[in-house]
């Protein structure tokens, strides 16, 4: 019987000291010294997992979006009508979007991308391209039960349309604003139009 690969506890502790360090100080600005101490081990304990700075910052920022996409991934999408689904998807997205970890990746993505395009790449695809289809799972289910039509679009797209109205001013607004996040109402209220022109849009019937 062949016994499972124990966890590597060290290799944790370093992929959460680095995403720490790499949100506060930038790519450019981290260094293996502030990950090392924040990690608690030893240069050789990094260097032995991780032959470069690229490779560590890619395995971090996985390692970061697989905890959000877990949480998400939780949410409890109630039985109720479409919209009070459609309702908890929202809140649970924007929930998830301008979190403060969020956020501070996506100033570091935006910041790096220009010198080192490869690392929004990875960022892209293990970040967005895993939550997007999340999200147009959901508006699958929903047209499956003949409560969207989504056959002009597409359940990916119709996923895309949905994303890219709750980020729309409320991405630009807490990237531009770190220390002045939106409230709750605010956050509501962003939700409320998202799905009610969703609703308009794309329900089969019309509230």
């Amino acid at each position: 019987m062949e016994q499972s690969a124990k966890p590597d506890h060290k290799r944790q502790a370093i992929l959460s000291a680095a995403a720490d360090v790499f949100l506060q100080h930038g790519f450019s600005g981290a260094t293996t010294d502030m990950i090392q101490r924040a990690a608690g081990v030893s240069k050789a304990t990094i260097y032995t997992r991780y032959a470069t700075k690229e490779e560590l910052f890619c395995d971090a920022i996985e390692h970061l979006c697989s905890r959000m996409h877990t949480e998400f991934a939780a949410m409890a999408v109630n039985e109720g009508d479409l919209r009070s689904r459609l309702h908890t998807i929202a809140h649970a997205y924007m929930d998830l979007a301008l979190s403060s970890s969020a956020m501070a990746l996506l100033r570091v993505i935006i910041s790096e991308a220009p010198h080192f395009p490869n690392l929004a790449r990875r960022f892209f695809l293990v970040g967005p391209n895993v939550i997007d289809p999340m999200v147009s799972g959901h508006l699958e289910l929903a047209a499956e039960k003949g409560e969207l039509d989504l056959h002009a679009v597409g359940t990916a797209d119709a996923g895309r349309i949905f994303i890219g109205m709750l980020r729309g001013i409320s991405n630009l607004e807490a990237l531009t604003h770190p220390n002045a996040l939106p409230s709750e109402a605010q956050i509501d209220r962003w939700v409320t139009l998202a799905v009610d022109t969703f609703l308009r849009a794309y329900a089969t019937k019309q509230p």
